[in-house]
């Protein structure tokens, strides 16, 4: 939303300066309002003006922005896998198919696809490791390797799709077949 003034502005080539003229804002107006600031009333009247454009494409609506809430919500709750085995592809699975939204859905349903994946490379390994152990012949608990390293590869997805929801309301790390 905030970058959404700056990109309109650079698409029509202007500076901060330029377009607070244009408006008829102060230039630390428009410098709040691209670090973040939402603008409401007058400003944002001023704003779509000066950018020849509609309010509604600089600031989205609250149903815009409560779809996207809910497949951020979608995203972090597959953190439950972390703590609950499945729980990463059951909390994220309920919480899909009790959305209404279609585009929120195929979001959620990606989520539960990459999640799915990953916990059942997990079990696997857990199953093989303690074989792998026993003929290697090593003391070390070689189950705790992969749950290591594979919690930690949700966690880096979980967050870098999170990261990727809030700035362009898309998933970043997806699968290229969906398992649902």
């Amino acid at each position: 939303m905030s970058n959404q003034v700056r990109i309109l502005r650079e698409k029509q080539h202007m500076t901060q300066t330029e377009l607070a003229e244009k408006s008829g804002l102060s230039l630390r107006t428009i410098q709040r309002i691209e670090a973040g600031s939402i603008p409401k009333g007058f400003t944002l009247k001023a704003l779509a003006q000066a950018l020849h454009t509609e309010p509604e494409k600089i600031v989205p609506s609250v149903e815009e922005k409560s779809k996207n809430d809910r497949a951020k919500l979608i995203n972090l709750s597959a953190l439950c896998g972390l703590i609950i085995p499945f729980g990463g592809v059951i909390v994220p699975l309920i919480l899909t198919y009790k959305t209404k939204d279609p585009v929120t859905k195929e979001i959620g349903k990606d989520i539960i696809s990459i999640q799915i994946l990953l916990a059942s490379i997990l079990s696997v390994f857990m199953i093989l490791s303690p074989f792998i152990q026993h003929f290697s012949g090593v003391r070390f608990p070689l189950f705790l390797v992969p749950l290591i390293i594979l919690l930690g590869v949700k966690l880096f997805i979980i967050i870098r799709n999170g990261i990727s929801l809030n700035q362009n309301n898309n998933l970043h790390i997806k699968l290229k077949t969906n398992f649902l």
